[in-house]
């Protein structure tokens, strides 16, 4: 049991990091040119897709998971993060998203509970296996998980991420094959849209628990 919930120490000295910067996290260049992009992406994903119980993995301050309570009228959303600071600003956010700490490799929630499962921009603090069966575990049968990240565009530009403390940058077919070594299917990937349609490295990886 002690192995399934370890995880490497760069990724352990990531909370104390977002303790320290959640109250400035919330400025509004940052969240409109880094963060809502991708969640955007996100919204879109579920919003034909009809999921009422919807948890948000590395939620950060709770912009997303607060937006998919009150644009998507989610019965249910979740919002999780290792990050006592950043859950501070989040509850300040709103009352109505479920705030838990807890990791991404070990989330605080039942087998079967959730429709769908979402990250965005934080994936690449996980230990991909791990968080993905977790994920697995967590969704209902038909479930979906969606996932944005920035992926590197070759191998070994993918190689060189992985050095130091630097985070995982996976190729897009290594983002393909985590999902579908965690049992999802019909995996899709896409890029995110920006303004101006800019060249960006953030992808959007979907899968599905099978029915």
């Amino acid at each position: 049991m002690a192995s399934r919930l370890s995880i490497s120490r760069p990724r352990r000295s990531v909370a104390p990091l977002f303790d320290r910067i959640a109250r400035f996290y919330d400025a509004d260049v940052i969240q409109r040119l880094g963060y809502k992009p991708p969640q955007d992406e996100v919204v879109l994903e579920l919003r034909g897709a009809g999921s009422r119980r919807i948890v948000d993995v590395g939620c950060g301050t709770g912009v997303l998971a607060s937006r998919l309570k009150e644009e998507l009228g989610a019965e249910v959303v979740y919002g999780i993060d290792a990050s006592e600071g950043m859950l501070g600003q989040a509850k300040a956010r709103s009352s109505d998203v479920d705030w838990r700490r807890g990791l991404a490799e070990q989330l605080p929630l039942p087998d079967d509970s959730v429709d769908a499962v979402v990250s965005t921009t934080a994936f690449h603090f996980f230990d991909r296996p791990k968080a993905l069966a977790e994920f697995y575990r967590v969704l209902a049968s038909g479930g979906r998980a969606v996932v944005v990240t920035t992926l590197a565009p070759t191998r070994l530009i993918s190689q060189l991420s992985r050095l130091g403390n630097i985070p995982q940058a996976p190729t897009r077919h290594e983002m393909r094959e985590s999902f579908a070594r965690a049992g999802f299917e019909s995996v899709t990937q896409h890029r995110v849209q920006r303004p101006l349609n800019l060249p960006t490295p953030e992808v959007v990886t979907v899968g599905f628990r099978p029915a």
